[in-house]
């Protein structure tokens, strides 16, 4: 059986849900193990909430307390943080230690949005090793003595000509860390092209004491297989793959720990899984706004089903359950999983200059806390 060890973390599995601003609330994360339950036999892997801003969780803001709801059996409780600052990243860890808020803390370092990277965060903070590398220490520190591992995730770097991965993966690892992510791309790449593969094999011979783990283009069970048999990479972690296939982590279980694929569920069947979706997200965020999250989901979900145009429409507007419910009814339940369902889901955008603050490349050794980079809402 493939398995994952990350600190005090034993996952029978080693895939892992990567954090998605407005995706991955306690709502989808619980829909997605009660479908790998139901459908694999048991809940395996590690589900990752939505990022949160540390200083945000910090000063308590209440959006942002809301994001670190976990479900009453939800284990382990895993919560991404996006910092830029040592004290904070050290204030936030602890006191997601001390009461008890989370059993993991990921750490965000490969967002390549302009309004992140324009101020120093995300994708572009690597780059200043020195700084990277205290950051880490902070959380790590902050979580001594307890069981609550601390990862990183990062990316390929700013672009072709700056790299930061093989150092990010040694500085995390050298303070502490209990694994690295990469996700495959650059900052310039953003979601766009392929991601290189053979950048997380080079970073897997390179970081050899702390697990590495593999992010980008896994949009079927067979690609992460695919990704492990090729980089040697200990686990992967999976973003737009999933989206409107919350399924797609039993089928990932089962393909790792060879044992036969889940048939895909047919369009009933679907329909059964949208209906539980929009009750979970009415439960954590009242009908209305629920219904409204739902909405961004229902393309994802009928890709590639004979639907028409119409009953689209309704169900992208829909904002009550009642209403959802007199929708559903009008699917065909018998008609099966479509092949042109697969492959890439979500936004691919478009490869472009990294935004960056003013003579941000001018020394990798700065230490000096970007300006203003730590105000941005949690979720991204």
């Amino acid at each position: 059986m493939s398995s994952l060890r990350i600190g005090s973390l034993e996952l029978r599995s080693p895939v892992v849900l990567a954090p998605m601003a407005g995706i991955t609330n306690v709502a989808f994360r619980t829909l997605c193990r009660e479908l790998e339950t139901e459908r694999a036999g048991s809940t395996s892997g590690l589900y990752v909430c939505e990022m949160v801003t540390a200083r945000a969780l910090v000063e308590r803001q209440p959006a942002t307390l809301h994001m670190t709801t976990f479900g009453p059996t939800e284990t382990p409780r895993s919560l991404q943080l996006y910092t830029v600052d040592p004290d904070t990243t050290y204030a936030a860890a602890k006191m997601i230690v001390d009461e008890n808020i989370a059993d993991h803390i990921d750490m965000n370092f490969g967002c390549p949005v302009p309004k992140v990277t324009r101020k120093g965060g995300g994708a572009a903070l690597p780059y200043k090793r020195t700084l990277f590398g205290r950051i880490v220490a902070a959380a790590v520190k902050a979580t001594e003595g307890t069981d609550v591992p601390v990862t990183v995730k990062f990316r390929v770097g700013i672009d072709a000509e700056h790299h930061t991965h093989l150092d990010a993966g040694r500085i995390a690892a050298g303070e502490g860390a209990a694994a690295v992510a990469l996700h495959a791309r650059t900052a310039s790449q953003r979601y766009s092209g392929t991601a290189d593969w053979n950048e997380i094999a080079r970073l897997k011979e390179h970081v050899t004491d702390v697990p590495v783990l593999g992010n980008g283009d896994i949009f079927a069970a067979e690609d992460a297989a695919r990704m492990m048999e090729q980089t040697g990479c200990d686990g992967v972690v999976v973003g737009r793959g999933c989206l409107g296939r919350p399924w797609l982590f039993a089928e990932l279980s089962a393909a790792l720990n060879g044992k036969p694929q889940p048939t895909p569920p047919n369009l009933g069947e679907v329909a059964t899984i949208i209906r539980r979706h929009a009750e979970l997200l009415a439960d954590h965020h009242g009908e209305d706004k629920g219904l409204r999250e739902l909405r961004k989901h229902v393309s994802w979900y009928l890709r590639g089903f004979p639907a028409g145009s119409e009953l689209r429409v309704a169900m992208a507007l829909v904002s009550k359950l009642t209403e959802l419910d007199d929708l559903l009814v009008q699917l065909d339940p018998t008609i099966p999983f479509p092949k042109d369902a697969e492959g890439p889901r979500g936004r691919q955008g478009s490869p472009g200059t990294v935004a960056l603050p003013e003579g941000w490349l001018d020394d990798p050794d700065d230490c000096l806390v970007p300006a203003g980079a730590d105000l941005m809402h949690s979720g991204g």
